[in-house]
C-alpha cells in the first residue's frame, strides 16, 4: 500500500532537480537541444522565432540552445544563412533572449561552422576533401586562416553575450568544421593543426579557450563533443577522452554529446532507433571529466529521461524534437501528467525533412510548431455543434482542436477503435512510437469533451442538426487491374498488416511507395522489432559503444529475413527515391540488408498458380511467389459527401485528410489540415 508521503513525492525527482553551474543555476535538467527551424536565417523572422522559444520556455524547459548560427560567411550552412559576425547582427537577438528569460529559462546560442558541409562555394575545411553529401569542394585553410576562424568564434560568442544570451554552444560534433579537424578522416594536415591526435584537437581546444577569454567566467560554454563519429577514420575512444579533458580545462561548462556525422550510414535519431540508445556512450565518458554531461538522441518520454539521470549516465538530457511535438513537455512531466504529452515519434517528416527542403521546420504531431504566431487555437466566438466523421489522424486533430476552442464536437468512427491508418502504421517494426500518438489522442478526446461514437457508420440521419460537418473518412486501397488480381495468392496491404491474410515464404509486393516499404519491413522481420532491443539494433547496424577503435563501428550483423521478398514498382528508376529526405536511405538500407530485391520499371502481366508474371526492360519472367501483396496506392473515401448532398444537408461539409487527397498515407498533411480547419470553424 502506498503511503501518503510516497504519494506526494515528485514523479521525476532527478529530472527536475536544479543544476548548479557555479555562477548560475538551471531550474531543471531539461536542455532544449539545438534544432534548426529555418527562422534563424532572416532577422525579420525573429518575432516568430521568439514566439517559438517563449512557448517552450513557458513550458518549463531549463536551458534552450538555438539553431546554429555561423561565426562568419565561410561557416554558413547555406548562402544567407544565420550568422553573427557583425555587431549590428546582435541587436535582433535580444528579442529571442528576452522571450526565454521572461519565462524563467536560460538560453544559449549555438555557434556552428559548417566546414565542408557548407552548401556554397566559399566553404573551408582542414583539408581539401569533399563531403559525400555535398557537391562543393572546400578550400583547405592556411595556418593564418585557421587563426581567423578561431577569432571569429570568439567574436561571435562575445556578441552573443552582448545580445543577452546566457552562453553559447560550440558545435564540435556531427561532422562540422571542428569535428573535421579532430578526425583523421577529414584532417590530412601535418602541421601544428594536424597529424597526431593532440594537433588534430588543437583547433577545438583553442576555440573553447578563446571563447572563454572573450566572454568571461560567468558565461555558460557548452561544448558539443562527438562521442561516436560512426564513420570510417573517425576518432578513437582515447582521443575522445583526451579531447573532453582538454576542452574542460580550456573552460567548458558543460559537455553535450554528439552522435554520428551527417554522412554516417547509421541512423541516430529516426523512429527505428531505440529510445536512449546512445546514452551508454555518455555514461562511458562520465568517469573521465568533472563537468556535467548531457545525454542525447531519442529521449522522448519522462521515464526515459529520469532513468538516465537516476542511474548516473548523465547530468542533463537533451530534448530537441520532443519539444517541437509538445512545448509543455516539462510542465506536464513535473505535474505527473506524462500521459498528456504529445510524444515525438521521430518521423523527421516535418522537422528535418523541411529544413533540407528549405521550409520552416514544424512537427507532424504538432503543426503549431514554428507557426505559433499564425496558427492559434483561440476560444470560438460562437460555439457550434460540429460533427467529425472518421477518427484517423485528420479527424482526431480536427475534433480535439475544435473542442478545445469550445465547440460541441461529436466524433463518429465506424471501427471499434480510434486511429484509422495509424493502426496499420504502428504495426511496422520501428514505428512502435505511433502507439504514443494514439494514447495522446485518447487523452485529448476525454480532456476536451469530444463525444466519441465508436462502431457507428455515420449517415445523413446521424449528421442532421449539426452546424458544421467534417468528413475525415480516409482512404480505400486502390485496386489493380492485371489478370489474376482476384487470385487467392493476392492480398491487400491492410489484410496483411492486420493478420487477416495468410502470407507465404516468398512474397512480391506491388508498389514501392511508403506503404510498400513498410509492408516489406513488416514481412522480413521475424519476431520482436530490434527497435525495442538496443543490443540487437546495435548489432544490426554495426555500432559498438564499447569500442576503442575509430568511429565506434563494428561489422553489421543483420538478422536473417523471415521471408524472401521482391519489392516492385511500375515507374522506372530506383524504388524508394520519393521517400523522406532524411529517412529514405534508412528504409532502403534496411531492406537491402534483409536481401529484399527491388525492381523499377516493372510491367505486371498477371498472377496464376505459378506466381507473378512481370516484364522488366522488355524481358518477361515469373516470380515464383506464394503471395502477392498489393500496395498500389489509395483512393479517397468520399461517398458520404455525395449522400449528404443528395439528402440536402444544410450544414457546410468539409473534406480533410485522405478523404480530400489520398496521396500515400500522409499523416503530416492530415493532422495539419485537420488542425487548421478546426482553428477557423
Amino acid at each position: 500500500m502506498q503511503t501518503a508521503a510516497a504519494a506526494s513525492d515528485p514523479p521525476y525527482p532527478h529530472l527536475f532537480a536544479p543544476l548548479d553551474l557555479g555562477f548560475t543555476t538551471l531550474r531543471n535538467r531539461v536542455l532544449m537541444g539545438s534544432m534548426h527551424t529555418g527562422l534563424e536565417d532572416r532577422a525579420r523572422d525573429f518575432p516568430r522565432l521568439a514566439a517559438y522559444f517563449a512557448e517552450r520556455a513557458a513550458g518549463g524547459v531549463g536551458l534552450i540552445v538555438t539553431g546554429g548560427f555561423a561565426p562568419n560567411v565561410s561557416g554558413w550552412l547555406k548562402p544567407l544563412g544565420g550568422k553573427l559576425s557583425w555587431p549590428w547582427e546582435a541587436a535582433p537577438h535580444r528579442l529571442l533572449t528576452r522571450a526565454a528569460h521572461a519565462h524563467g529559462a536560460r538560453i544559449c546560442l549555438q555557434l556552428l561552422h559548417a566546414g565542408r558541409y557548407a552548401y556554397h562555394p566559399l566553404s573551408v575545411a582542414p583539408s581539401r576533401l569533399k563531403a559525400p553529401i555535398n557537391p562543393f569542394t572546400p578550400r583547405a585553410l592556411s595556418a593564418r586562416g585557421i587563426e581567423r576562424q578561431i577569432a571569429a568564434f570568439a567574436s561571435a560568442a562575445a556578441r552573443a553575450r552582448d545580445a543577452g544570451y546566457d552562453g553559447v554552444e560550440v558545435m564540435g560534433s556531427e561532422g562540422y568544421l571542428i569535428n573535421q579537424f579532430t578526425a583523421p578522416r577529414t584532417n590530412r594536415r601535418d602541421d601544428a593543426w594536424g597529424g597526431d591526435a593532440a594537433r588534430r584537437m588543437r583547433f577545438a581546444v583553442e576555440t573553447v579557450r578563446r571563447v572563454r577569454e572573450a566572454c568571461g567566467p560567468d558565461f555558460i560554454l557548452i561544448y558539443r563533443l562527438s562521442l561516436l563519429d560512426l564513420v570510417e577514420e573517425g576518432n578513437a575512444w582515447d582521443e575522445i577522452v583526451a579531447q573532453a579533458r582538454a576542452v574542460e580545462a580550456a573552460g567548458a561548462t558543460l559537455i553535450n554529446s554528439g552522435i554520428g556525422w551527417h554522412e554516417a550510414r547509421v541512423p541516430t535519431i529516426a523512429t527505428s532507433v531505440p529510445r536512449a540508445a546512445f546514452a551508454g556512450i555518455t555514461a562511458r565518458l562520465k568517469p573521465h571529466v568533472s563537468v556535467p554531461l548531457v545525454a542525447v538522441n531519442r529521449i522522448n518520454m519522462p521515464e526515459v529521461a529520469e532513468r538516465i539521470l537516476a542511474t548516473g549516465q548523465a547530468d542533463m538530457v537533451s530534448l530537441a524534437r520532443p519539444l517541437l511535438a509538445d512545448p509543455e513537455w516539462p510542465n506536464k512531466a513535473r505535474a505527473g501528467r506524462a500521459h498528456a504529452i504529445n510524444t515525438c515519434i521521430a518521423c523527421n517528416q516535418a522537422c528535418l525533412d523541411h529544413v533540407f527542403e528549405n521550409k520552416v521546420a514544424s512537427c507532424l504531431v504538432n503543426p503549431r510548431a514554428g507557426a505559433e504566431t499564425e496558427l492559434d487555437y483561440r476560444p470560438a466566438a460562437t460555439p457550434k455543434r460540429i460533427a467529425v466523421v472518421g477518427a484517423g489522424p485528420a479527424g482526431l486533430a480536427c475534433a480535439t482542436v475544435a473542442a478545445q476552442r469550445g465547440h460541441a464536437v461529436t466524433l463518429f468512427e465506424s471501427a471499434e477503435e480510434i486511429g484509422g491508418q495509424f493502426n496499420l502504421a504502428r504495426r511496422i517494426p520501428g514505428k512502435e512510437e505511433f502507439d504514443e500518438t494514439l494514447r495522446y489522442f485518447r487523452h485529448r478526446l476525454e480532456e476536451t469533451g469530444v463525444a466519441l461514437r465508436l462502431g457507428t457508420t455515420a449517415g445523413p440521419e446521424h449528421l442532421a442538426g449539426f452546424d458544421e460537418v467534417v468528413l475525415a473518412t480516409g482512404v480505400v486501397p486502390r485496386r489493380v487491374d492485371f489478370p489474376g488480381a482476384d487470385h487467392p495468392r493476392v492480398a491487400g496491404y491492410a489484410e496483411v498488416l492486420t493478420g487477416r491474410a495468410r502470407v507465404g515464404d516468398r512474397v512480391a509486393i506491388v508498389g514501392a511507395g511508403g506503404i510498400g516499404f513498410d509492408v516489406a519491413e513488416f514481412l522480413v522481420q521475424a519476431g520482436p522489432s530490434p527497435s525495442l532491443d538496443p543490443a540487437r539494433w546495435m548489432a544490426e547496424w554495426g555500432v559498438d559503444l564499447a569500442s576503442d577503435g575509430r568511429g565506434g563501428l563494428a561489422p553489421p550483423r543483420p538478422e536473417p529475413p523471415a521471408r524472401q521478398v521482391w519489392l516492385l514498382q511500375r515507374s522506372p528508376g530506383r524504388p524508394g527515391a520519393r521517400l523522406g529526405r532524411t529517412t529514405g536511405w534508412i528504409h532502403r538500407a534496411t531492406l537491402k540488408a534483409k536481401g529484399v530485391r527491388m525492381l523499377g520499371g516493372v510491367e505486371y502481366l498477371g498472377v496464376d498458380e505459378a506466381g507473378l508474371h512481370i516484364r522488366v526492360d522488355g524481358t518477361g519472367q515469373c516470380l515464383a511467389v506464394d503471395t502477392v501483396v498489393v500496395c498500389a496506392g489509395q483512393e479517397p473515401r468520399r461517398e458520404l459527401a455525395a449522400r449528404l448532398r443528395e439528402a440536402g444537408l444544410a450544414a457546410p461539409v468539409h473534406l480533410i485528410g485522405g478523404a480530400d487527397v489520398a496521396a500515400e498515407l500522409d499523416a503530416k498533411r492530415a493532422i495539419a489540415q485537420g488542425s487548421r480547419l478546426a482553428a477557423t470553424l
